[in-house]
């Protein structure tokens, strides 16, 4: 039995679209595997890397109130590190959608992901997620559903990219993967809105990277 640690949901992410998302991916990965979820917040993180699970997936911003004129965040630098050392160590992270957004550039955490969040259109918009062929780790894709189409930045020279997502607003990459020492880092950029999150092509890729990201 896998085990994999959950942090979901956030101030414009609610949890139940991304535990949906996730329940239909599992009964795909039960189907070769047995996984189970541990859901859990962000103040029992620390705890949960000790006990070394498979996996840890991460749907959630680092700003707690970001509409407020003074914004808290959650990811200390104690966190970022035990969650670098966790990973270093052979543990697998799964950085997904708002996983990537507002952590600070120079943290532990975010030279762990080799890449982060810099900005997104306020309007969702048609948006074409297509395989790189020259990585196809997660299989051949090419699906187009209306999103938040993120733009991000990557160390494209130490990492692998094997998505990238295009629209009427300009071109991105939406997936990457690397190894940090023993462990295994993925970074996935799709998908925002409720019914974009159970599209069946988006939640065939989401459950072959958790899959990798487990192993």
């Amino acid at each position: 039995m896998k085990r994999l640690v959950v942090l979901l949901g956030d101030y414009y992410h609610p949890k139940e679209w991304s535990k949906s998302s996730l329940h239909r991916v599992l009964t795909l990965l039960n189907e070769k595997e047995s996984m189970e979820c541990a859901y859990i917040e962000t103040d029992q993180l620390l705890e949960e890397l000790k006990k070394n699970p498979d996996g840890v997936i991460l749907f959630k911003e680092n700003r707690l109130n970001p509409v407020d004129d003074s914004v808290d965040t959650w990811m200390t630098e104690e966190i970022g590190k035990a969650i670098s050392n966790y990973v270093e160590q052979g543990g697998g992270w799964l950085a997904w959608h708002s996983g990537l957004a507002s952590y600070p550039q120079e943290s532990s955490y975010t030279r762990m992901l080799r890449g982060h969040f810099e900005y997104h259109p306020n309007h969702h918009s048609p948006v074409k997620y297509s395989s790189v062929k020259e990585s196809d780790l997660f299989g051949p894709v090419s699906f187009e559903i209306n999103d938040e189409h993120y733009f991000v930045k990557v160390n494209k020279k130490d990492t692998n990219i094997f998505l990238t997502s295009e629209s009427g607003d300009g071109y991105s990459t939406a997936g990457w993967y690397h190894n940090h020492g023993k462990g295994r880092v993925c970074c996935l950029t799709p998908a925002h809105n409720k019914e974009e999150l159970l599209d069946e092509n988006f939640t065939s890729l989401l459950a072959k990277t958790i899959g990798w990201v487990g192993e």
